[in-house]
């Protein structure tokens, strides 16, 4: 079967020539119109609130930063899931997406 190959691109070598390069700007082509990225997004989409409460503890950043961003936030479409730290000082909240 390969022999019969071989000896059908030897006679035709021209034909195999053209049809090489039609498959090559075939594929060009195709690679310059797709709609695909080449690097995909592997984080799901989210939003990170970073807040700094000079002074405060991680019990008073809590109460009085994290809670009330939390719940304003609690109401909106799409969210998955919602993750908060509370730290002297910071509170930092990350609310995560769905990927629509």
């Amino acid at each position: 079967m390969i022999k019969d190959l071989v000896t059908f691109c030897v006679k035709r070598s021209g034909s195999v020539v053209i049809v090489g390069l039609i498959v090559f700007g075939l594929g060009i082509y195709l690679l310059e119109t797709a709609r695909l990225d080449v690097f995909p997004e592997f984080a799901p989409p989210q939003v990170v609130i970073q807040t700094e409460a000079p002074g405060f503890s991680s019990e008073k950043s809590e109460l009085l930063v994290t809670k009330p961003i939390e719940k304003s936030l609690a109401g909106l479409p799409g969210i998955e899931k919602t993750r908060s730290q509370s730290s002297p000082g910071l509170s930092v909240i990350t609310t995560i997406f769905d990927e629509s």
